[in-house]
């Protein structure tokens, strides 16, 4: 799906001044927003902020970056706000010595309450702060706002001094709280030059693009202020928001300090200096691990090169494990992952490229960025827009691609994590761009085998079985916390399960089965029987329940097949009154398609549903055929029977 992206390139003689206007100007606390009850911008708003200052600032004396941030944000129900509540502030690493580590200063925070007339200011004290290690390269300040109550508004500020001027942050300026004022500000001498990518809808009210004389020396300065953002509305349907949201990010594009040097890149320009990187090109030159460590019997196969590929992978699939680490660059390094067994992405898909290479099959690597990490800018190419590495294969039957960090995927069988529009593919000379389109279907089987027993109760076996990627997303969900997982039964269906046990099916397919019992599915209504035959599967409501125009594309991220079947035991001495009628609607071109079947047998009754979707995503202009499918599915599923006892 196409993105909106506006490119400002940025030279020196760029002078324009839409509207003059005060930033960098914090307007004075004022007493009557405590008062407020409700965002005009959207009454049901859980809070809005009320002023917004992003002030990213290169300091000529010291050549660091500076990061200022100002909030203030007004509370109006803290029990749907959390994410106001508790402030995080990441700071980064880059590795190289304290001088290539940020630091942090000027934090200050505090929560204003309005107490018998009078406004009572509570700070965030020093023993209520604490440090978390995320990873190598992050550690996380974190604290709570004190004395927190519908009506509070809370405050803070804090500067962070960073070494690291490709890395300035994107920012949203379409969150999912309003906003009365947002201002975004870049302050950068003439002797470093940025590109500015400006993507999504709204424009700013004010907005300064022009040279300037700042801190004593000469700047150019980018400015952009917004008024009356509303909060960001969510659709369903939609794998990451932030692709469509108003945001901003800068690309370094060059120095120009004793010499000129260029940062802002072609994809020719990235491929070469990856292969010259010691963390990715000097890795892949390590040819000897990859001959030493030849799974047995590969050399002597005399099949084709994607049996020869499969075998490797799944070679590697199987004795490396993935430590949940992300990343373009290898970490410790292959010789680390040969030891232990254990790598970040980039080393586990990099061995494999090797291997494959070792073998005599021409294999590159493929570097994207995966769906949380948003769309790739294909205008502007940075490096740091990726984040992720995959394997490819080019064979006489075309490219095939590998991801051998999950333990369920096969050839072209990817994560959904992976499938986020394109990918650059790396060769030794060239880049190739690369459509990541999720061809293969990911089926989902929802299977009960259940009686009606003498007393009313309803009882018997639920199965739940998925395959393709389907299945790695529900077994990462599994993994991420078992207990969660099985939990969201019961929840989903207000059914009391037992005996739940998932697991990975050796054709790589994910299958929880448990049974339940339940006296909450049966009516009585005289001497008969009164229950609806999709037991707990009926579809209750409409997934396609939007009644604004939709905006943003529909991504399933892949294309798939749903079959819910429900076999039903009818109890010794009753008869069915009627047999709900079967349905079946299909689009023209056949890419959506639902059906409905009701059929007796003996004393039992199949119900079966399917719905088929066969494309990964689709323009929102085909929202009203799947809000009508989706329609005519929920009526059909919520159709009742009654059981009539024989005379």
């Amino acid at each position: 799906m196409k993105k909106i992206i506006l490119l400002i390139v940025c030279s020196a003689n760029i002078v324009v001044l839409a509207q003059k206007h005060e930033f960098l100007n914090a307007p004075k606390f004022n007493d009557a927003d405590l008062s407020k009850t409700k965002s005009l911008l959207d009454e049901n708003a859980p809070a809005e902020i009320l002023y917004r200052s992003v002030h990213f600032m290169i300091d000529t004396s010291t050549g660091l970056l500076h990061k200022k941030f100002f909030y203030r944000v007004k509370i109006y129900n803290k029990d749907k706000a959390e994410e106001w509540l508790n402030l995080e502030v990441p700071i980064y690493s880059y590795g190289g010595g304290k001088d290539q580590e940020e630091s942090l200063y000027k934090m200050k925070a505090l929560t204003y309450n309005l107490e018998n007339g009078k406004v009572v200011p509570v700070k965030v004290e020093n023993s209520s702060k604490y440090k978390s290690k995320e990873s190598k390269s992050v550690t996380v300040n974190k604290f709570a706002f004190p004395n927190v109550k519908d009506g509070s508004i809370l405050e803070y500020q804090y500067e962070i001094l960073s070494p690291g001027l490709f890395a300035i942050p994107e920012i949203l300026i379409e969150s999912d709280t309003p906003s009365l004022y947002t201002e975004y500000v870049l302050d950068t001498p003439y002797t470093i030059d940025y590109n500015i990518n400006y993507t999504g809808d709204l424009a700013p009210k004010y907005r300064e693009v022009e040279p300037r004389t700042l801190y004593g020396a000469q700047y150019k300065t980018y400015r952009f202020g917004f008024e009356n953002v509303k909060g960001f509305k969510n659709e369903k349907f939609v794998r990451n928001s932030r692709n469509f949201r108003t945001k901003v990010s800068t690309e370094l594009n060059s120095t120009n300090f004793r010499e000129l040097k260029l940062y802002s890149s072609s994809w020719e320009q990235i491929r070469k200096r990856l292969y010259e990187n010691s963390y990715f090109g000097s890795e892949l030159k390590k040819s000897k691990l990859a001959k030493d460590n030849m799974p047995a019997g590969i050399s002597e196969m005399k099949s084709s090169d994607l049996d020869k590929a499969n075998a490797i992978f799944k070679h590697v699939q199987k004795n490396f494990t993935w430590n949940k680490e992300k990343g373009v660059y290898t970490e410790d390094g292959i010789k680390k992952l040969l030891d232990t067994k254990t790598g970040n992405a980039a080393e586990i898909n990099l061995y494999l490229v090797m291997l494959l290479r070792e073998a005599g099959i021409k294999a590159d690597p493929l570097v994207i960025s995966t769906v949380d990490n948003g769309w790739v800018n294909l205008i502007s190419p940075n490096i740091s827009n990726m984040n992720f590495v995959l394997a490819a294969i080019e064979t006489a039957g075309g490219l095939h691609i590998y991801d051998a960090t999950s333990k369920q995927s096969s050839v072209d069988q990817l994560p959904l994590r992976d499938w986020n529009q394109y990918g650059i593919l790396m060769t030794n000379d060239k880049i190739v761009q690369i459509q990541m389109v999720n061809n293969k279907l990911s089926n989902t089987y929802l299977t009960v085998d259940a009686k009606i027993n003498e007393d009313g109760s309803v009882s018997g076996t639920y199965s739940d079985k998925d395959t393709g990627t389907f299945a790695m997303y529900v077994k990462d969900a599994y993994d991420e916390n078992p207990d969660k997982y099985k939990k969201q039964y019961k929840e989903n269906f207000s059914v009391d399960f037992t005996g739940i046990d998932s697991k990975v099916l050796e054709n790589g397919e994910f299958e929880s089965t448990m049974k339940f019992e339940s006296t909450d599915m049966v009516d009585r209504v005289g001497k008969k029987i009164i229950i609806n035959p999709m037991l707990f599967l009926n579809r209750n409501s409409n997934d396609f329940d939007q009644t604004e125009a939709r905006k943003h594309p529909i991504d399933f991220g892949s294309g798939s097949t749903k079959v819910k079947k429900v076999i039903l035991e009818i109890p010794q001495g009753y008869t069915i009154e009627e047999i709900p009628q079967t349905k079946k609607i299909v689009t023209e071109d056949k890419e959506i398609e639902y059906s409905y079947v009701v059929e007796q047998k003996g004393n039992k009754l199949e119900v079966t549903a399917t719905t088929k979707v066969a494309s990964p995503d689709y323009p929102k202009e085909y929202y009203p055929a799947f809000k009508q499918i989706w329609g005519v599915a929920s009526k059909h599923e919520n159709q009742v029977i009654s059981l009539v006892k024989k005379s």
